[in-house]
């Protein structure tokens, strides 16, 4: 841990407060986008073996950096575990938080942080061996669970578990990595996490196909980046950034076709998402290209959600209720006007 990630939360709310002014103006000058993320979670945020970063939370890093400063390449990737995250954000460590972090009441309300947005739509979860011959989470009564410290997983645990009038012993990690650890070797009977993170950590595992994971969904995860408060600035380009994905998008936009539109489309909502009309980058402090170099360089959420967790992917992730809401999801930006 950080000497940062040692201070109380609640010292650091005050210290991100002065620290916030002129994101946007540091980013520039630094040249690159500090981003923080997991770092161990497929199809979120996972180190390759080459060392290249991928993953729906990495492109919602490489988005800001392709508005702020024209290059999706320019962002310097700090990972972090959950203790560490928001002590890092309000210290100014990093500049920008995505790391499949929850959006809650108190989160947004007593750390001195703001939430942009939903980038993933989410809900917890339960994996176990097959051969443990359970079926439900209702037949869990007893068990050892492991789970990763400093999240809404815990709290959620002790609910659902309480609620059901059940019992059970857990068994707590900083990191995932040492969770799917402790779980691949027996030291617990359960593994619990958000569902998609579950189909992400079973890839990990020596045999996958030797887990599932139990149908019950127990909580509500809207998961998204996070800025400090105190920077409207920067807190918007955040928001707008993610927003110009989901809008292209509901308007067709791809990064195959989003240079012949830019030529040749006359539809007013794509001219203002691309920067051939109106003021969407002024607005914004940006450049008029600011949203047409994300979905050239990064792609509309559509595309980064299926080339990160999507069907043709180990996860093999329905979009469900991360769909466009034309498409019955809850996926909806504000309109660009």
């Amino acid at each position: 841990m950080t000497k940062i990630a040692k201070l109380s939360l609640a010292a650091l709310a005050l210290i991100g407060m002065s620290a916030t002014a002129g994101t946007l103006e540091d980013t520039k000058k630094n040249g690159y986008v500090k981003c923080g993320i997991d770092g161990g979670l497929p199809g979120f945020s996972e180190i390759l073996s080459g060392g290249e970063y991928k993953g729906i939370d990495v492109d919602g890093c490489r988005a800001v950096a392709a508005a702020v400063l024209g290059d999706a390449k320019k962002v310097k990737f700090v990972s972090l575990n959950a203790k560490e995250r928001f002590a890092a954000l309000q210290s100014g460590e990093i500049d920008l938080l995505v790391r499949n972090t929850t959006w809650t009441q108190t989160r947004d309300t007593s750390l001195g942080l703001n939430f942009a947005g939903v980038n993933f739509y989410d809900g917890q979860g339960f994996m176990v061996r097959k051969d443990l011959g359970v079926k439900s989470a209702k037949e869990l009564d007893g068990a050892s669970v492991c789970i990763q410290t400093g999240t809404t997983t815990e709290l959620n645990v002790a609910d659902y578990f309480r609620s059901n009038g059940m019992t059970y012993k857990s068994v707590a990690y900083d990191a995932n990595d040492q969770v799917v650890k402790a779980y691949e070797s027996g030291r617990c009977d359960v593994l619990t996490s958000d569902s998609s993170q579950l189909y992400g950590l079973r890839t990990k595992l020596k045999n996958p196909k030797a887990h599932m994971v139990l149908p019950e969904i127990i909580s509500k995860e809207p998961l998204g980046p996070v800025v400090r408060q105190g920077d409207d600035v920067w807190f918007n380009i955040v928001k707008w950034s993610f927003n110009a994905m989901v809008a292209a998008e509901e308007a067709g936009i791809t990064s195959k076709n989003v240079d012949k539109l830019k030529k040749t489309s006359t539809n007013p909502t794509i001219k203002r998402i691309l920067g051939t009309e109106g003021k969407m980058g002024a607005n914004l402090g940006l450049s008029k290209d600011w949203a047409y170099n994300i979905i050239k360089q990064v792609g509309n959420y559509g595309e980064v959600f299926e080339r990160n967790v999507g069907k043709n992917t180990p996860l093999r992730i329905e979009r469900g209720i991360n769909a466009l809401w034309t498409n019955g999801g809850l996926q909806y930006s504000p309109p660009f006007r």
